[in-house]
């Protein structure tokens, strides 16, 4: 049988369905935590030895730029192929190019690679960027692995689970990320790396993930189906709107990660800005950890409004004063919030989308939500870097700004954070207000209704009739 063809779906969620799921979700978490580490060490040793805020937000945006272009693929191909098959290839390949990335670094040498003026640094960033990417196609295949094997009324818990142990995943890449680049280099990083992933990889070949047949709606026949990851969104009133509000945060997120990294690494120097960069990076746990516990009330999407605002809050107020307790306090709260901002939208397309679509809007969300980082990153970047930056460091600047932002050298950072931290909380505010979102509050609330009644442990039962409900057969 093709790997598109249909077969009846099973009639009931696993009985151990809960402990595959973690299994699952442990060794993904290992595998990111091995691509996240060579990514931030890449970008904390590009800035340590440039000081170049524009090179920092390249290698930034280049990243979500790549997750945006390719995440369609991503979709597609989970939907197409058995879960645990898609997550060995995505391995397999990230490893493959990052050993490639290797050869190419100590080939050339790392004097010839920093070299800006030669084109070394951009083809060996280009290459790195490429293995992270191919890994976040298991991300995809994460998400939909909840609704195979996690009933309903837990997905949220799952979901910030999810966030809980990307927490624990920041703080270990973001020690070991700094530590390595400071003491060891970026080429033993690299080997490091490497042995990590490969590890992985032979974990993951042994575990089982009860996905006996592949379930499709109908034949897909494209490599990347974005007509249909957008029917499938178009038919759920409001899905449409969800990804636009989820790109909030990543409209705020593409600022951030273009100055976050510069700030700390001044502040702190590269080994300090790991460990406190790890400290930060609790907030991660204790948010996921909360979101486990507790889920996300009634509404998810009032929940992740809600606390896109308080995002934009936090990151604005982060560096009012150049002072290291009030940035780690700052970007503790703003990680605190991220996991249920995340699970929230997860939350969602896990029950209002049919099952054997959800790869497909997975991946559509994911490319206009990564997309959105890139543009500001890039627009960012030269502001920053031409203009703001060296504005509020001279004198006439220090004396304009400094009753709102105090003095210090990083006042221009300071002053970008602001304003995007304002102008997403004023967006949050504004999406509360808009019709999509009380019609996409409807039909979460209607769907978990008739997942209540439906309630068989069946994975697809659920999401098929809220499929009914989103092409309005309501006669409301």
């Amino acid at each position: 049988m093709s790997s598109t063809q249909a077969e009846p779906t099973p009639a009931a969620l696993p009985v151990d369905g809960f402990r595959t799921f973690v299994q699952v979700l442990a060794n993904t978490a290992v595998a990111n935590v091995t691509t996240s580490f060579l990514w931030f060490a890449l970008t904390f040793w590009a800035y340590a030895e440039t000081r170049n805020v524009i090179v920092a937000g390249a290698v930034a945006a280049s990243y979500m730029l790549f997750v945006s272009l390719f995440s369609m693929f991503f979709g597609t191909l989970v939907d197409r192929f058995r879960k645990k098959a898609v997550m060995v290839w995505a391995t397999l390949v990230a490893l493959i190019v990052f050993a490639l990335d290797a050869a190419l670094f100590f080939a050339v040498g790392e004097a010839a690679i920093i070299d800006l003026g030669r084109p070394w640094f951009w083809i060996f960033a280009v290459v790195l960027l490429a293995g992270a990417v191919v890994e976040q196609l298991r991300g995809i295949a994460l998400s939909t692995t909840v609704t195979l094997l996690v009933p309903d009324e837990r997905r949220a818990n799952a979901n910030g689970l999810v966030g809980t142990v990307q927490g624990v995943g920041m703080i270990v890449t973001s020690v070991f990320s700094g530590l390595s680049v400071g003491f060891l280099g970026m080429g033993w990083t690299l080997i490091i790396g490497i042995c990590a992933l490969a590890l992985t990889l032979v974990h993951l070949l042994v575990l089982r993930i009860p996905e006996r047949r592949v379930v499709a709606a109908e034949q897909v026949t494209r490599w990347v189906d974005v007509r249909g990851g957008w029917l499938a969104v178009r038919a759920v009133p409001g899905l449409l709107a969800l990804v636009l509000f989820t790109t909030l945060n990543n409209l705020f997120g593409g600022v951030a990660m273009t100055v976050m990294d510069p700030y700390g690494i001044e502040l702190f120097g590269v080994q300090g800005w790991g460990i406190w960069f790890a400290v930060m990076s609790t907030g991660f746990i204790v948010g996921g950890a909360i979101v486990a516990a507790r889920g996300l009330g009634k509404n998810p999407i009032r929940t992740m409004l809600l606390l896109s605002a308080a995002i934009g809050i936090a990151g604005a107020l982060s560096t009012i004063r150049e002072h290291g307790w009030v940035y780690i306090v700052g970007v503790w709260v703003f990680m605190a919030m991220i996991p249920a901002v995340e699970a929230a939208e997860q939350t969602v397309i896990q029950r209002v989308v049919p099952y054997e679509k959800q790869g497909r809007v997975f991946g559509f969300a994911n490319t206009f939500e990564a997309a959105a980082a890139p543009v500001t990153a890039l627009l960012i970047a030269p502001l920053a870097e031409l203009w703001i930056i060296p504005s509020l460091r001279t004198e006439q600047g220090l004396r304009l700004w400094a009753p709102l932002l105090g003095t210090g050298n990083n006042r221009g950072i300071a002053l970008i954070l602001l304003l995007a931290g304002i102008a997403c909380a004023l967006l949050a505010a504004i999406a509360m207000r808009t019709p999509q979102y009380r019609l996409l509050s409807y039909r979460y609330a209607a769907a978990g209704e008739q997942a209540s009644i439906d309630h068989d442990g069946d994975p697809t039962t659920a999401s098929t009739r809220s499929r009914s409900a989103g092409r309005g057969e309501d006669r409301s």
